[in-house]
């Protein structure tokens, strides 16, 4: 098993295929013209199945691929397939654009949960958020996912001033749509131009929520990161992801590998461990992720608390969200 200093067992990775994407988020790329890694510099897919097969070996039984947008990979289905192999429950973020080439190849490998990015419901709004026009194939990609039986999660990243305003309008998607709604506080990474004025927090969601709707918590598990809940009479459900207002560091179980084979054992983490250089030049990968986990902050990286109005963006040292994996 993989254990840190904290006494908290890790079994779940996630594994960014690529940096790439065809959509650009604002708050997650730090600018259209981003350059992205070169073909050379990232994973293979014999070395994400390498890599994941010795996290495997290890305790891990979760495996979520992000990116970028993984599904820009050429290789995609071909690692998509090859994980599929090992004894793990997968799973995939996408923002939906390319799902409907993907459907064959993830039902034969059994995923049967995607995490899909939506900002918005409305489509100007999409345009603004990604400045990319491609509303219409996102909405029509959820409804075909869930037509073909995937459990189909919605991230929304809000924003104050942006789409806090939204909020009951994804409530009322759930009325008559099997989908589940994760709102996520909006999070400091580099070049994302985030201030704490712009966070719209948990217990402000909730009081948002119930001046229309009566939610009703759902029980979790302890490594849940979403504080679940359901509305009466309603065929999806929602929770908040609360990173910055109230953390749930206590029990992280989660590791993650850039798509340039870096380890990060936290998304916030400033140190990274270089397991693919390790793999190609055949060195002990096992003993870097043992001693990274060994290093593991108690929460948010070591780098900031949950009063997140004292955050200064600019004493931060981590990567842009894009290039860590959603």
């Amino acid at each position: 098993m993989l254990i840190d200093s904290h006494h908290r067992v890790h079994n779940y990775l996630r594994i960014s295929l690529t940096d790439n994407c065809n959509l650009r988020c604002f708050y997650c790329m730090p600018e259209e013209d981003y350059e992205f890694t070169p073909h050379s510099r990232l994973m293979q897919p014999e070395e994400i199945e390498s890599l994941a097969k010795l996290f495997v070996d290890n305790g891990v039984n979760k495996i979520r691929l992000t990116g970028g947008e993984p599904l820009v990979r050429k290789d995609a289905a071909d690692i998509i397939l090859r994980l599929a192999k090992l004894p793990v429950k997968l799973t995939l973020t996408t923002n939906a654009t390319r799902l409907h080439d993907f459907v064959t190849a993830l039902e034969a490998a059994k995923v049967s949960s995607l995490n899909i990015s939506l900002d918005t419901l409305d489509p100007d709004k999409f345009n603004i958020i990604t400045r990319r026009n491609n509303f219409t194939k996102v909405m029509d990609n959820i409804q075909l996912m869930i037509e073909r039986n995937f459990h189909v999660k919605v991230n929304v990243v809000v924003m104050k001033g942006m789409n806090d305003q939204e909020i009951n309008d994804f409530i009322a998607w759930t009325k008559d749509t099997p989908i589940h709604v994760r709102f996520i506080e909006f999070m400091p990474f580099e070049g994302n131009r985030w201030t704490s004025n712009q966070v719209f927090t948990w217990g402000e969601m909730l009081e948002e929520i119930s001046g229309k709707y009566k939610p009703i918590a759902l029980p979790g598990d302890v490594h849940d990161t979403a504080k679940k809940y359901k509305i009466e009479g309603h065929l999806g459900t929602f929770a908040v992801i609360s990173t910055m207002s109230s953390p749930f560091c206590g029990a992280c179980n989660r590791l993650r590998l850039t798509a340039d084979g870096k380890m990060k054992n936290c998304l916030f983490s400033k140190e990274e461990t270089d397991l693919l250089s390790a793999l190609r030049g055949g060195q002990d990968v096992l003993a870097l992720i043992k001693n990274s986990i060994a290093s593991k902050a108690k929460e948010l990286g070591g780098q900031f608390t949950k009063d997140f109005e004292k955050i200064h963006t600019e004493d931060l040292q981590n990567r842009s969200m894009i290039s860590i994996g959603g």
